[in-house]
C-alpha cells in the first residue's frame, strides 16, 4: 500500500504496520525534512515521535511509558538518583522554567538538564533514548493496525540527539523476530510475571531456582523490568518462563504505570490576560518573586533558568518585555542582550536588565548593547511594576 503524508489533524490507518511499512512513512518523513510529531494510535496505545529536519528527537506515550523511562534512566545511569520521589522535586521546578509547549515532554528537558549539570554524558542519554525508540517499535509491531497524522509544530527547542529512524526499525525488528521465534509473539514484554501456583512451580524446578522465582516473580515488574534487573536479554528471559507459564503455575498479569512525577496543576499562559513577559535569571528566588508581582497586575509570564535556552525560548514566545540578568553562568547579561537585539523582531522589545551591582558603568555599558532600562536586586513590587508599564507604555507609542 502507499503511505503518503496526512495534511496537519488528519488521520490515516495502514493495516500490518510490518517494519517495511514503519520504514517507508518515516523515510517521507525524513525525506521532507519534517518538524513536529507524528501521533500513532493503536487500540488504547498512542504514542508520539517528536522530529527535528526529519531524524527523530524523542518519544513519548504508549502503555508503560513512565516504567521506560524511569527503567533506562536507572540502568544507563547508575550514578544518577532517580527515585520518584526525588523526580517530583526535580520536575516542579522543571516546570517552573520551561516553556509550557515543551513541558510536556518533561522526560526529555530533564535528560537535557541533567546533561548541562554534568550529571550525565551523550553516551547515556543516546543509549536512554534510542533503547526507547527499540522499545516503541517492537510494541507498534505487536499492533495489528495503527492510526497515524502529524502535527508539523515543533515542541522541543533543544535537539540533544538526533536518531534515524531506519536503524531504531531495523533492531526492534530483528527483536521481534527472536520473539516469534521463542513462540512469544501473543505475548507482551509489558505484562509482569507472578507466580500463581508456588507448591505445583515448587515440584516442577530445583530449591533453588525456586527461591528466586518465588522472590523474583511477585507480579511488581514487568518481564522488561526484570530483564534489566538481572541483566538477561528479553527474549531469553520470556521464554525460560513459558513452560511454566502455559502449565499455569506462572501468569503473565497487566500492571500500572509508574506514578507521573507531573504536578497536579500545570500553569497555563492562558490564566493572565495581559501581554506576556519573559525572565531570563538564573535565580529561583528572583523568577518567584517577579511571577508573583507580574501575575498578581495580571501579566503572563515566563522564566528560563538556564541562558542557554534563552533565544529559542524568546523565539517561541515573542514577549512584550524582557527582564534579563546581568551575571548568569556561561554568559552574561551584555552579550545576551546584544544577541537578541541582532535579531529582527526583537529589536524594539523593551530589554530591563536585572543586577545587584548598580553602578554608573554598568548602565552605560547596558544601554550601549540595547538594553531599554535598568532594575537593582532584589526586586521592589513597586519598582518592577513602574518599569514595565512605562516600557509598555514606550512601546506602544513607538507602534502607533
Amino acid at each position: 500500500m502507499s503511505i503518503s503524508m496526512p495534511a496537519k489533524q488528519s488521520s490515516i490507518t495502514i493495516h500490518e504496520f510490518t517494519a517495511a511499512k514503519q520504514s517507508r512513512l518515516f523515510g517521507l518523513l525524513k525525506q521532507s525534512q519534517f518538524n513536529g510529531q507524528l501521533q500513532l494510535t493503536a487500540q488504547s496505545n498512542k504514542w508520539t515521535f517528536e522530529f527535528y529536519m526529519g531524524r527523530l528527537l524523542y518519544v513519548t506515550g504508549g502503555q508503560q511509558s513512565m516504567r521506560r523511562w524511569h527503567r533506562h534512566v536507572k540502568h544507563f545511569c547508575p550514578d544518577l538518583y532517580v527515585e520518584l520521589s526525588s523526580l517530583n522535586n526535580e520536575v516542579k521546578r522543571l516546570s517552573r522554567i520551561a516553556p509550557h509547549p515543551e513541558f510536556s515532554c518533561w522526560e526529555y528537558l530533564l535528560l537535557g538538564l541533567w546533561y548541562n549539570q554534568q550529571k550525565i554524558s551523550r553516551e547515556q542519554i543516546s543509549k536512554i533514548i534510542e533503547n526507547s525508540f527499540v522499545e516503541v517499535f517492537f510494541d507498534i509491531s505487536q499492533s495489528r493496525e495503527i492510526t497515524y497524522q502529524v502535527s508539523p509544530e515543533n515542541r522541543l527547542s533543544n535537539q540533544l540527539l538526533l536518531v534515524n529512524a531506519d536503524a531504531m526499525i531495523y533492531k526492534a525488528r530483528s527483536l521481534w523476530k527472536a520473539w516469534l521465534e521463542a513462540n512469544l509473539g501473543d505475548r507482551s514484554p509489558n505484562l509482569a510475571p507472578i507466580v500463581r501456583h508456588p507448591l505445583a512451580l515448587k515440584k516442577q524446578v530445583p530449591e533453588p531456582l525456586y527461591r528466586t522465582l518465588t522472590m523474583m516473580l511477585t507480579g511488581q515488574l514487568t518481564l522488561r523490568d526484570l530483564s534489566v534487573k538481572i541483566n538477561r536479554d528479553i527474549v531469553s528471559l520470556s521464554a525460560s518462563l513459558l513452560p511454566h507459564i502455559q502449565r499455569g503455575t506462572i501468569e503473565l498479569i497487566e500492571i500500572d504505570d509508574l506514578p507521573s512525577p507531573l504536578p497536579p496543576s500545570q500553569p497555563t499562559e492562558q490564566t493572565a490576560r495581559g501581554p506576556l513577559i519573559v525572565c531570563v535569571d538564573d535565580s529561583p528566588a528572583i523568577c518567584r518573586a517577579l511571577e508573583k508581582v507580574l501575575k498578581t497586575a495580571d501579566y503572563q509570564i515566563c522564566c528560563v533558568q538556564d541562558p542557554l535556552r534563552a533565544i529559542a525560548v524568546l523565539l517561541s514566545k515573542k514577549p512584550a518585555l524582557i527582564f534579563l540578568d546581568l551575571v548568569m553562568p556561561g554568559t552574561n547579561g551584555y552579550e545576551l542582550c546584544s544577541q537578541i537585539r541582532r535579531i529582527s523582531c526583537f529589536k524594539e522589545t523593551p530589554i530591563v536588565i536585572l543586577t545587584g551591582n548598580d553602578g554608573m558603568i554598568d548602565r552605560v555599558r547596558a544601554r550601549m548593547v540595547g538594553a531599554s532600562a535598568f532594575l537593582g536586586k532584589p526586586v521592589n513590587p513597586y519598582q518592577v511594576l513602574s518599569v514595565v508599564e512605562r516600557q509598555l507604555s514606550k512601546q506602544a507609542s513607538v507602534e502607533i
